[in-house]
């Protein structure tokens, strides 16, 4: 199907980079008005120091056909977020999609640690920037998003829950708000249900990020020169990927049968007939299950 949301109204909350940065892309190219908000401005660098910035997801949105509005916004301070709100409601008079997809926390995961090894710090920090953050942004832009039927509110996640539940996640403090976010979506899908809105978890698979293809040194041109390293980068799938089914599920007015469900990008793809910018429909949660976790060779032969 093709996405159409003109008219529509989003908020992509941690859309400086990666997942929301690829969801307020698509998103736009459907057509939609798209708030985009983040730490990380051209004058002001969050605590992150990456070069991505809210105002080039802003111009990316438009240069796609949306509207992209970019606003610095700290999560944490509800009086910020409250005003981003308040501003939503003067300017356009609704909100039909909230994207939650604050997150922050790769600089402060410490791998394969116990609770008592790791960062208490880094840690309390990393539930305050996942879980937070996502609670005062809900609370206060649910309330807008009510007001009209037919919302819908995504939370972004590492791993789907039916994944999560069978899997240790890096350390108890990522392990935590990773399986948190998804009931997270499936608390919030109880309390929208009422409302007429629709509530779900989303999960890319492994993403190649800005920060990613960084880490492997590579470009997005040459990101398979990154499988000499990493075989298994080879499942891979782009931010736009996740994006265009985040844009497929807005724009479908049957919607409310994922309400309370965790969804991933593979997912989402197969249900609307989607696929990725060069054309494949990655499979990464299976792949993982099937291939490199039981330690067989790279090869993504039917998984894409």
């Amino acid at each position: 199907m093709t996405a159409n949301l003109k008219g529509k109204v989003a908020l992509v909350a941690g859309g400086t980079r990666g997942a929301g940065r690829g969801i307020a892309v698509e998103l736009g190219a459907a057509g939609a008005t798209v708030y985009v908000t983040g730490r990380t401005t051209r004058a002001q660098q969050s605590e992150y120091r990456r070069p991505e910035t809210i105002e080039e997801t802003g111009e990316l949105v438009s240069a796609a056909g949306g509207r992209g509005i970019a606003v610095q916004v700290d999560h944490l301070v509800p009086e910020q977020v409250e005003a981003l709100v308040a501003r939503i409601r003067a300017e356009e008079g609704k909100l039909d999609i909230l994207v939650n997809d604050i997150w922050g926390g790769e600089h402060l995961t410490e791998w394969d640690k116990p609770v008592w090894e790791h960062s208490l710090d880094k840690g309390l920090h990393m539930l305050r920037l996942a879980i937070d953050t996502h609670f005062i942004t809900a609370h206060y832009a649910l309330a807008l998003m009510i007001e009209r039927p037919g919302g819908l509110l995504v939370e972004m996640t590492d791993g789907t829950a039916q994944y999560n539940a069978t899997h240790y996640r890096l350390c108890p403090y990522y392990d935590l708000v990773k399986t948190g976010t998804n009931r997270m979506a499936w608390a919030h899908a109880r309390d929208l249900a009422p409302h007429g809105a629709t509530s779900v978890s989303v999960s890319p698979g492994w993403m190649r990020s800005e920060m990613m293809l960084d880490h492997y040194g590579v470009k997005e041109e040459n990101w398979r020169d990154a499988t000499k390293v990493q075989p298994h980068f080879a499942i891979s799938e782009t931010p736009r990927f996740t994006g265009r089914g985040v844009a497929a599920l807005a724009a479908d007015p049957d919607r409310s049968r994922w309400n309370g469900q965790s969804l991933s990008s593979f997912q989402l793809a197969e249900a609307y007939d989607l696929t990725d910018l060069d054309g494949t429909r990655p499979d990464c949660w299976r792949y993982l299950a099937e291939v490199q976790e039981p330690g067989r060779p790279a090869d993504e032969t039917g998984y894409r």
